[in-house]
């Protein structure tokens, strides 16, 4: 997938599923499943915090966790 087909919006986690897998909902209220690639960042994820998920256009249901969201206090 190219760099202009991908989607990124900001998320917050709702519940944790694993070490790398939670449950996030974009602002429009949308969930989906987000997960970490690699290694999960110090700390890992926790419900509240806000992320930048990297989404395609062709399955929003799942999206890569790209990062922490800009701007955003985060617990």
């Amino acid at each position: 997938m190219s760099d202009s087909e991908k989607i990124l919006l900001d998320a917050e986690i709702i519940s944790v599923i694993s070490e790398k897998a939670f449950w996030a909902r974009l602002r429009n209220g949308h969930r989906l499943v987000a997960f970490y690639v690699g290694a999960p960042p110090v700390g890992g994820g926790a419900a509240g915090d806000w992320v930048r998920v990297e989404l395609s256009p062709f399955d929003m249901s799942k999206g890569r966790i790209a990062g922490r969201a800009a701007g955003e206090r985060l617990s």
